[in-house]
């Protein structure tokens, strides 16, 4: 109903041709008529003028900038300031929540991914950006009020700052109208030497701003001393992913750069995580394909296995890829590699084996460790974590794995496959609860099919030994249950590691998270602190650790000239369980959540012939993409080698590709990458221009002669 008084209203103004009374000659024709009738009835035209300024402002009519001049013609530069002032903000405040009421959700649901990162940094620096906006007449005032309800912006603050911002703008407007008779143009008010002013004061707020980050930066070092001379150009603190990368990038730019490494060289991934991880991965799979041996044509096979072999043998494998982050290997790159306790002393120094260096910056890079929840009972029996499983030699034969993330399933799997009796517990409803519920339940069905027994939706409350054998008590729907296991493992999720070597003695701010607070330049609170990796978030990846270091490596070194903001943009990321589960940009769920639009697309890998051939005919490609069109939004396959297939739509969506340039790609045939290209042919199925195929339909019946 409002929006058609709107309308109205609009279009009334333009029907009836009221825009002519809002013109420069009619206001000067009429100029003494309009103060006769003031100093007739005065507190009436100042009402009168008011409401009328509202409402042209309100409804984004052309006509603001005649009624300042006719109201500084006819009130003064005092009250006609005053008067101009407050009607100019109080419209303006209603254009902005007619736009905010009208159009917002609507512009949220098609445009909610670009708008999300537009909040975040309206909710940052809105005020400024509003009143650099406000101090510029080149900016249309009523484009301001419409844009910015589009946005997150408070009313309050959009109130306030743009009573303030065109203040100025008002009195020169004003007083420019106490001289209407010299005035023979709008353009004329503005002269170049004007315009440039405000352009200036325009760029002050923002310029303002960076001022002020800079003191406050240089206030935070202001307590600490600045050595003359420094050893380093950069100190980075752990040898994982982030600290491997950061410190490369740093020595192939001929930087002098020392990387700090208390444990072992290559951290979590290597030693622990991701390449061990896959080597028992790919062994259970090996077993397990021995027991589908029919299905591949044969009549039987077998595989004997010790356990205690299994596990040596990932070992052997993390041996092998040791050297690709071996301490030989970037001392040769140029990289000055120490192995001891780094303990950050001030913003320049950091002492390691009772040496203390001097640095211009420093990147953290300490990455995370397992998190072990507070449970009661739990620290009196010897439980595992992704840290210390590898040292196990004996299979357990009951194993409780507590957590349903992708670590715990991805373990919980392969134990499973070596003849483990596997129970998961999940206190949330499902397993991999991030994604979405016809992924988790592919992977849930295989899981059943291969013995694995899914509690989920069960909280863990306490553990404890009755008679030698240990059990968990879980509440389920009100009840409590008991479980039975021998070894248990604790796959709940990761802690940064932000304690024991200075942070936060120093003052460098952690989150609720308990991870390092970080800005879009990977900058602490301390302007020469930077940090990359598990320790910062908001991903724990190891390739999402090698991508925030080039930033953050980049930003320390080259900052005082240019500064790149970290892109998460995309994204992507993989589970190994069997089936595997790849992933990039937005599934389902978070579309929903987020309240973007989307369509989703599928093709289900049962049809695909290389998966037929393979004996792997299950999972499916989903791909989400911009409401009629090919601009893809997100992707999610589930099936084999659904980790290297996602790759091509990780490309497209870097690149600005949409499946329309997938479908035009040419696939070798027969593998499993047609997958991705069968999806872009459902889409394009689904939208064919089926008006113009009917009249492309009758062309060929004519061709015919029909």
């Amino acid at each position: 109903m409002m929006l058609i008084v709107l309308v109205l209203l609009i279009a009334s103004f333009f029907l009836f041709d009221l825009g002519q009374y809002f013109s420069l000659d009619y206001l000067k024709s009429q100029q003494s008529a309009l103060e006769t009738y003031r100093q007739a009835h005065p507190l009436q035209t100042a009402a009168l003028m008011f409401l009328v300024y509202v409402l042209v402002t309100a409804l984004s009519l052309p006509g603001a900038a005649v009624m300042t001049l006719a109201v500084g013609a006819i009130f003064g530069l005092f009250w006609g300031t005053v008067l101009v002032s407050f009607a100019s903000t109080l419209g303006a405040t209603l254009a902005f929540l007619i736009s905010r009421f009208l159009l917002r959700d609507m512009v949220q649901t098609r445009f909610g991914d670009k708008l999300a990162a537009i909040n975040k940094g309206i909710e940052k620096d809105g005020a400024f950006y509003l009143f650099g906006l406000r101090l510029v007449p080149l900016f249309p005032f009523f484009v301001i009020n419409l844009a910015m309800g589009l946005t997150s912006l408070k009313t309050i603050t959009f109130a306030w700052v743009s009573q303030v911002g065109m203040l100025l703008g008002t009195i020169v407007y004003v007083n420019a109208g106490t001289q209407l008779g010299k005035i023979d143009s709008l353009s004329g008010i503005l002269s170049p030497g004007l315009i440039l002013s405000f352009v200036l004061l325009g760029v002050f707020p923002l310029i303002a701003r960076k001022i002020l980050d800079g003191i406050q930066a240089r206030q935070v070092l202001k307590p600490y001393r600045k050595p003359d001379r420094f050893d380093r150009n950069l100190v980075v603190i752990g040898a994982g992913s982030g600290g491997l990368v950061s410190a490369y990038i740093a020595a192939a730019v001929k930087a002098r750069v020392t990387l700090i490494e208390k444990h072992r060289m290559g951290g979590d991934c290597l030693n622990t995580g991701c390449v061990p991880s896959k080597a028992l991965i790919r062994s259970a799979r090996f077993l397990e394909q021995t027991r589908r041996a029919k299905d591949y044509g044969f009549q039987s096979a077998e595989a004997a296995f010790d356990f205690a072999q299994v596990m040596e043998r990932v070992q052997r494998v993390v041996k092998e890829v040791e050297p690709h982050d071996s301490v030989e290997r970037y001392t040769g790159l140029g990289v000055d590699v120490i192995q001891g306790e780094a303990m950050i002393k001030s913003p320049y120094e950091v002492e390691v084996n009772g040496q203390t260096l001097t640095t211009r910056n420093i990147i953290v890079a300490t990455g995370a460790r397992p998190f072990v929840p507070p449970i009661p009972g739990l620290d009196q029996i010897p439980y595992l974590t992704s840290d210390d499983l590898w040292t196990l030699r004996d299979l357990p034969k009951r194993l409780l794995v507590l957590g349903g993330g992708p670590i715990g399933c991805e373990l919980a799997q392969c134990f499973a496959r070596f003849g483990s009796q596997v129970t998961i517990v999940e206190m949330a409803p499902r397993l991999m609860i991030r994604e979405d519920e016809d992924v988790a339940e592919l992977v849930t069905t295989r899981f059943r099919d291969e013995g694995i027994e899914i509690l989920a939706g069960h909280t863990a409350k306490s553990f404890e030994v009755v008679d030698g054998e240990k059990h968990l008590k879980a509440e389920y729907q009100g009840s409590t249950v008991s479980i039975p296991f021998d070894q248990v493992l604790v796959a709940v999720g990761r802690a940064a590691n932000t304690s024991g070597f200075g942070l936060e003695e120093l003052g460098v701010r952690i989150s609720e998270r308990r991870t390092v607070e970080a800005n879009e330049f990977l900058q602490t609170n301390f302007p020469n602190i930077y940090v990359c990796g598990d320790v910062t978030g908001p991903y724990q990846f190891t390739h999402t650790a090698a991508h925030q270091a080039w930033y953050a490596a980049v930003n320390a070194l080259f900052g005082s000239f240019r500064r790149f903001k970290v892109d998460y943009s995309v994204i992507p990321f993989a589970t190994f369980t069997d089936p595997e589960v790849g992933r990039v940009g937005l599934n389902e769920m978070e579309a929903k959540a987020r309240g973007v639009a989307y369509e989703v697309t599928s093709y289900g890998l049962d049809d695909l012939d290389r998966a037929i051939a393979d004996g792997e005919a299950y999972g499916f490609v989903k791909v989400l993409t911009v409401p009629g069109k090919d601009k893809i939004l997100g992707a999610t396959i589930v099936g084999e080698h659904a980790g290297d297939l996602i790759a091509e739509f990780v490309t497209a969506m870097r690149h600005g590709l949409g499946l329309n340039k997938i479908l035009g790609t040419i696939h070798i045939y027969p593998t499993w990458s047609e997958a991705n290209k069968f999806a872009a042919g459902n889409w394009k199925r689904a939208h064919a221009p089926e008006k113009l195929l009917q009249w492309v339909e009758r062309y060929h019946a004519w061709r015919r002669g029909g």
